[in-house]
């Protein structure tokens, strides 16, 4: 073609390295276009290999050279995405627009046959005038007008602050200012409390002085002790305490999640253990072992569970809850470290 009109899409063969922003002219006549802004990063990941006992058997890619490979890829059409090598360690710090960005990226990998390990996301802070600086989001949530009470409850306990409130019909338009660490999570939550009636929309607004403290997760954790398949007869003492993630015949290995504890601390516990069998019966000893079904956790509710210490492993067909350091001997080691770290 001797030319295209704006609106026409055109292909252009022959030139590498090509940005998007790039403005491509005639030699001689060089008159370049202003560059395209694109809202930077707010949320970082590690992404490292799959390291747990049951890596290489659902994926094909599962080396830290063809995760480099794939995300270098990426970049080149991602234009919102950032990566650096984390220092010391054979992983990589992703950076993007937010939890749902990075998610589209990590499902699209393990479609491809990629297994990886991912870590909490975390919010990139600044440094201006000397002071700390966060992100802040403009964030927009449609509900009706009966679900309201719950929506502000929820992002005004992450330190949300309400601009405006506008009617719609039977809905309402909210519009808040939020510190981009209280949207971890909060859109499930969200869902949950709207019955999943909520629309919610954010956008990235600038940076400002770090807010307070944002609540964590309250509960803790149930930790696997031992490899093997879980069997109806642990999962059920285990499960008035706590709600599962795992279903009876799933695989299970030392270190990785299973469920949630009712309480804010971690247990570990034995999701394997199976009834002792003698000879002798008494009637009315047996019971009919009733499950409730497991919580499905899926990809980026998972990535805005888990907490500093706990990994996402992705695998083309499985998406599991695990520690970090999967031993309890290792664990504990840490936690001592750290406790003697804060009181000197």
């Amino acid at each position: 073609m001797d030319e295209a009109t704006a609106g026409d899409i055109a292909a252009i063969v022959g030139i590498e390295d090509v940005d998007i922003g790039d403005t491509i002219c005639q030699r001689g006549d060089v008159r370049a276009l202003p560059r395209l802004t694109v809202d930077e990063p707010t949320l970082e990941m590690i992404f490292s290999v799959n390291s747990s006992p049951f890596a290489g058997r659902e994926g094909k890619f599962v080396t830290t050279r063809q995760i480099r490979a794939r995300l270098e890829k990426e970049l080149e059409r991602n234009v919102a995405l950032r990566m650096a090598p984390v220092e010391g360690a054979e992983a990589y710090a992703v950076r993007g627009r937010g939890v749902l960005h990075l998610s589209v990226l990590i499902e699209t990998m393990r479609r491809e046959g990629f297994e990886l390990s991912v870590s909490k996301p975390q919010v990139i802070m600044k440094q201006i005038d000397g002071k700390k600086h966060e992100p802040f989001e403009n964030l927009s949530v449609e509900v009706p007008a009966d679900k309201v009470g719950p929506v502000m409850e929820l992002v005004g306990h992450r330190r949300g602050n309400l601009d405006e409130m506008l009617p719609r019909g039977s809905y309402t338009l909210l519009k808040f200012e939020i510190p981009a660490r209280g949207l971890i999570g909060l859109r499930t939550r969200l869902l949950n409390a709207t019955q999943g009636t909520a629309i919610i929309h954010h956008r990235y607004c600038g940076y400002r002085p770090v807010e307070g403290e944002v609540p964590t997760r309250a509960n803790g954790v149930l930790i696997s002790m031992l490899t093997g398949k879980a069997v109806p007869f642990a999962l059920f003492g285990l499960q008035d305490r706590s709600e599962l993630f795992v279903a009876p015949g799933d695989e299970v290995y030392e270190g990785m999640i299973v469920g949630e504890n009712a309480r804010d601390n971690d247990m570990t516990v034995n999701p394997c253990k199976e009834k002792k069998l003698t000879n002798i019966r008494a009637a009315g000893s047996d019971e009919n072992v009733i499950l409730k079904p497991p919580r499905q956790l899926f990809l980026e509710a998972a990535l805005e569970y888990i907490e500093d210490d706990e990994l996402v492993e992705v695998t083309p067909q499985s998406i599991r809850l695990r520690k970090m350091s999967l031993r309890e001997s290792d664990r504990r080691r840490q936690t001592r470290a750290a406790a003697q770290k804060a009181n000197a």
